[in-house]
């Protein structure tokens, strides 16, 4: 797996030549004539981005007279750099990497919400999981043990941290293992790992093997926490002004209907995903806000500095749309 700090340096490197260069972005080109604007999109296989494929059956963007490119990507970090750099015009990613990401100077510009927590706890879309038998029995019980995150140093690891800190626990004691989420049921039936905080449909799939949740560590990292969104580089947003705003009126259409029609957001997840058809019925949906929760953004940038993955917290309104 790529790590962050890795793609976050390319990426960097990646915006001094698009800077020097003084050129736009060369994701999007416009059709002749009266034609739809061509604009490519990078997200991740997951259920997060479900609006986006619904909203373009839909024809939403359509509307907006734009023609969507989708291109997938293993994670945020790997989506960042192909924003800044112009290869595509809007990425998807969690907060917490576009919080690294400007902390670092790169000209990154959220213009749209992707997926937030349910808010209720024991009923989210992610959570830590443990193995029936465990003697663990809540976030607090997790300082000190071995716990499986997708990715070191990111928002999964901030927000299981804030989890054991709610509970009473130590969240620097907690020993974090990088693991892809298709294998971390397999290392916890191991013993390799003590938990693994995992999304659906790896969470559903776990407690109908008998796992029992500990901790729903969105939920209890802040209220109504928008944990992703669309983002673009400022180079693109100064410069196409028109295709982001474009962009936005269709996320922003797309994001409501999927939260107005869960069942087709159910259904759409077999036309990009993997997921097995007899558990879609079965998942815990995001939310699909309508707009960026600023207080909970913020919050996830104080983890980021509190849990030492940034020194001083960029300022998060300079994210926002």
């Amino acid at each position: 797996m790529i790590r962050l700090r890795a793609a976050l340096a390319a990426a960097s490197s990646s915006a001094v030549l698009l800077l020097a260069a003084c050129g736009g972005g060369q994701g999007s080109s416009d059709a002749s004539g009266d034609g739809p604007t061509s604009v490519k999109v990078s997200v991740i296989p997951i259920v997060d981005v479900a609006p986006i494929y619904l909203g373009n059956r839909q024809g939403f963007f359509a509307e907006q007279g734009l023609k969507l490119e989708l291109v997938t990507a293993q994670g945020g970090a790997a989506i960042v750099p192909a924003v800044v750099s112009g290869q595509v015009d809007f990425g998807f990613s969690n907060f917490t990497s576009l919080i690294l990401a400007r902390s670092k100077g790169l000209p990154l510009k959220v213009v749209a919400p992707g997926a937030g927590s349910t808010g209720v706890g024991g009923k989210d879309f992610g959570g830590v999981v443990v193995k029936a038998g465990s003697p663990l029995k809540s976030a607090g019980d997790l300082a000190g043990k071995r716990v499986a995150v997708n990715t070191l140093n990111n928002i999964n690891d901030t927000t299981v941290r804030a989890s054991i800190r709610a509970a009473g626990g130590d969240g620097k004691a907690v020993k974090f293992t990088e693991l892809a989420f298709p294998d971390m049921l397999a290392a916890l039936d191991k013993g390799n790992v003590d938990a693994v905080q995992v999304v659906e449909p790896f969470l559903t799939t776990a407690l109908k093997n008998g796992g029992r949740l500990v901790a729903s560590n969105y939920v209890d990292t802040a209220p109504g926490l928008t944990i992703a969104g669309y983002f673009t580089s400022q180079q693109t947003a100064g410069a196409k002004p028109d295709l982001v705003k474009r962009f936005a009126a269709a996320m922003q259409k797309s994001l409501k209907y999927s939260g107005d029609h869960p069942d087709e957001v159910r259904k759409v997840l077999g036309t990009y995903t993997k997921i097995d058809p007899a558990l879609t019925g079965s998942l815990t949906l995001p939310t699909y806000p309508a707009q960026v929760n600023a207080a909970s953004l913020k919050t996830l940038a104080d983890l980021a500095v509190q849990d030492g993955l940034i020194k001083t917290a960029p300022d998060t309104k300079d994210l926002l749309p």
